[in-house]
């Protein structure tokens, strides 16, 4: 594989990965939250760095699949996990972020968009753009980041002023979500020639062919998307049931209601600046 694949650091990339672990570390005190940050910034650093991310960036779509699966249904909900509700409520506390915070987070709107854009990632052109440019890699790899917080923040429940979902609904969003992450599998499974010219060497390198390689990333990301996130949609439904909260009611959080009167203040100033005399 040395030979074909020759080894490369990656090295903005780790310095990256390296600084928001470092940056996460001095801002959260919680050691809870510093392990879930460091698993999901240690699992984003194995698929980013080689071999798995030139593989997955030039070789193989099951690679960059499984590469794709890693990041949006385990690093992106772990960090969404791993970052306090008040830290949150900072980031957010803008107008124009608390804004598209609130547009972006509702369920319809969460899911069409992981749709478009996830399959965006995937389309052959921005496949082969990453596969001959490490820009383009880094920004197909950060853009799918951002495609599994958005997926991720109507099913944690975790945002600040975003719609709250009860048990049963954030269990049927997730249930329902892992029938679109994985869009293009059916065109992958039963297509009868490569749809990929950029990536190459999949028999030197991994002894398939790239018909193969595709037909097989279409069942890697079935199965890699419907086991996981069914797992965590029946999670959701129970432990409401174990923990005797009823599976059909929204939850109260104090950082939402905190977050609903920021905005009725900010609605009060909008009216008084309307109304006052010029």
């Amino acid at each position: 594989m040395s030979a074909l694949l020759p080894f490369r650091l990656h090295l903005i990339e780790f310095i990256a990965i390296l600084i928001a672990g470092v940056a996460h570390y001095f801002v959260v005190n919680s050691p809870r939250l510093r392990r879930l940050a460091f698993f999901a910034l240690l699992a984003l650093l194995v698929v980013t760095m080689w071999p798995i991310g030139d593989l997955a960036a030039s070789v193989s779509l099951t690679v960059a699949t499984v590469q794709r699966l890693v990041i949006m249904l385990f690093v992106a909900p772990m960090l969404l996990l791993a970052t306090p509700t008040t830290v949150l409520s900072k980031l957010t506390r803008p107008r124009p972020v608390d804004f598209v915070v609130r547009f972006l987070s509702h369920p319809g709107v969460a899911i069409i968009l992981v749709t478009i854009l996830g399959t965006a990632t995937l389309a052959a052109p921005v496949v082969d753009w990453g596969a001959r440019s490490s820009l383009g890699r880094d920004v197909v790899l950060l853009f799918v980041l951002m495609v599994g917080v958005l997926l991720w923040v109507p099913a944690l429940a975790v945002m600040p002023g975003a719609k709250r979902l009860s048990p049963a609904a954030r269990a049927g969003y997730v249930f329902g979500s892992a029938l679109v992450v994985t869009s293009l599998s059916f065109v992958w499974i039963f297509s009868r020639h490569s749809l990929y010219p950029g990536l190459h060497n999949q028999y030197a390198l991994l002894h398939m062919t790239p018909l193969f390689d595709q037909q097989l990333a279409g069942f890697v990301a079935k199965l890699g998307s419907y086991i996981p996130m069914w797992a965590v949609a029946f999670t959701i439904f129970f432990n409401a049931e174990d923990q005797g909260i009823n599976v059909d009611e929204t939850p109260l959080h104090w950082a939402d209601v905190e977050r609903q009167l920021l905005r009725i203040d900010r609605q009060r100033e909008r009216a008084l600046r309307r109304h006052q005399p010029e």
